[in-house]
């Protein structure tokens, strides 16, 4: 799973996370074992798993790009939530870093140099400062974009400048 993908579970849960983030992260349609769509769950099948899909057509995600993703995930309250439980001080409104190991994910900077790689990062991998403000706005905006509610000081435009 890409790294887009793991932060899109870890947030809206299970595989419809990972079916609405394949083609956002890696462009990669995928659908859940079993022909489902993610809706109330697959339709048969042993696993819930996202899966490659095997045929040439097009996965119900390709033309709807919320499609399997929880409607109206409220982004802040979930990362609150997590935050509460974490028992650590953790700067996830603003840091790429730091919400990474809210979520429990690897946040050195391979990892977020992959991520930048998957997010279709412009600049310079090697400027970890500027990739870093890039990606903590960029994941914000994409999760926004597969239908979660991401509160406007989550959102890279309405964060006060340091």
């Amino acid at each position: 799973m890409s790294i887009f993908g793991s932060i899109m579970t870890r947030i809206f849960g299970g595989p419809a996370a990972a079916q609405a983030a394949a083609p956002h992260a890696a462009e990669m349609p995928t659908v859940a074992a079993g022909g489902g769509t993610g809706r109330g769950g697959p339709s048969g099948g042993a696993s819930s798993a996202a899966v490659p899909a095997m045929s040439g057509a097009p996965s119900p995600v390709a033309n709807d790009p919320t499609a399997g993703t929880p409607a109206g995930v409220d982004v802040g309250a979930v990362l609150r939530d997590l935050a509460a439980r974490s028992g650590q001080t953790l700067d996830y409104r603003r840091s790429i870093v730091d919400l990474m190991k809210l979520l429990g994910l690897d946040s050195s900077l391979p990892a977020r140099q992959e991520l930048a790689r998957e997010l279709h990062y412009p600049g310079d991998t090697g400027d970890s400062a500027a990739m870093n403000v890039w990606l903590h706005g960029q994941v914000m905006r994409k999760l926004a974009e597969n239908g979660g509610h991401v509160p406007k000081e989550l959102m890279p435009d309405d964060r006060p400048q340091a």
